[in-house]
């Protein structure tokens, strides 16, 4: 159990502070609505009701969304797109997919490496951009889930106000579903950009996201403590 701790101390610690800001979200969340629902006359739920509604829903899905996007974003402009001096970047000389030599695919793959690296064809090619599949997949169906979520909201507040309900559609290009969803966006393209930027010139001592601590600013492009 120790080595399994400490082999995979990073995922589960942020498993662990994901689990408890999910559920404290969930407190406040369903604090807010109830306080929210007595200053309007209506009638409280209960807290379990509350993690099923689209309220709750909404309110997850579309932080997921923005922050699989980031990655997925991420992932895929660092294959051609450089930053000098930053850790977060490649080499200057790397740009691209690089030679299945320098990916260890098809014949030049180890003995160890993953069959999807070595058999080659369509196989290979999936696995080759699988990370980049399964974040685009994740972020679709999170941000599916944010529209069928805020929809229902959008719904639910058009009938109380005693306005006409709207499809899904209709609410897709409606500025409250855009507004919410690029407020999500300009913010996680801001903290990426600005971390690429910032690891050039600041440090983090025995952090394998910055460069160490004596290295030139300019050096160590794509090379990490």
């Amino acid at each position: 159990m120790k080595k399994f701790v400490k082999e995979n101390s990073l995922s589960l610690f942020f498993l662990a502070i994901f689990l408890l800001a999910l559920v404290g979200q969930a407190i406040a969340g369903h604090n807010l609505y109830n306080e929210e629902a007595v200053a309007h006359k209506e009638a409280t739920i209960s807290f379990w009701r509350y993690l099923t509604s689209s309220d709750f829903g909404n309110a997850v899905t579309e932080n997921w969304q923005s922050e699989y996007l980031q990655f997925a974003l991420f992932a895929l402009a660092t294959v051609w797109l450089l930053q000098k001096g930053s850790p977060e970047s490649k080499e200057l000389d790397k740009a691209g997919t690089e030679s299945d030599k320098d990916q260890k695919i098809g014949r030049h793959a180890r003995k160890d490496s993953p069959l999807w690296a070595r058999v080659g064809g369509i196989r290979t090619a999936i696995y080759s951009n699988s990370l980049i599949i399964a974040m685009t997949l994740i972020f679709f169906g999170c941000w599916f889930a944010q529209s069928v979520t805020g929809w229902t909201d959008f719904n639910q507040e058009q009938h109380e106000h005693g306005d006409p309900r709207v499809s899904w559609l209709s609410y897709l290009g409606s500025s409250q579903f855009w507004e919410s969803t690029l407020q999500n966006w300009q913010s996680e393209f801001l903290a990426v950009g600005s971390f690429a930027v910032l690891v050039i010139y600041l440090r983090q001592r025995g952090s394998p996201e910055s460069k160490p601590v004596g290295a030139p600013i300019f050096d160590a492009t794509g090379k990490e403590g």
